[in-house]
């Protein structure tokens, strides 16, 4: 069985892991009915509507 010569240092193992921690800016899709940026398949937070018809009224 395959054993290491030398002991893997800190920085060495944290800098491998350190790939699973990266932070990507969430989605975006415009709403096409007023137009404003949203969350994909979810309700407008701008207008309310979600899939041709008002979901959430907005006041």
């Amino acid at each position: 069985m395959a054993v290491p010569k030398k002991k893997t240092s800190k920085s060495k193992t944290r800098s491998r892991r350190a790939g699973n921690y990266k932070l990507e800016a969430p989605a975006r899709s415009l709403c096409p009915r007023c137009g404003a940026a949203k969350v994909p398949h979810t309700v407008c937070p701008t207008c309310g509507w979600y899939k041709n018809r008002v979901a959430v009224d907005v006041g």
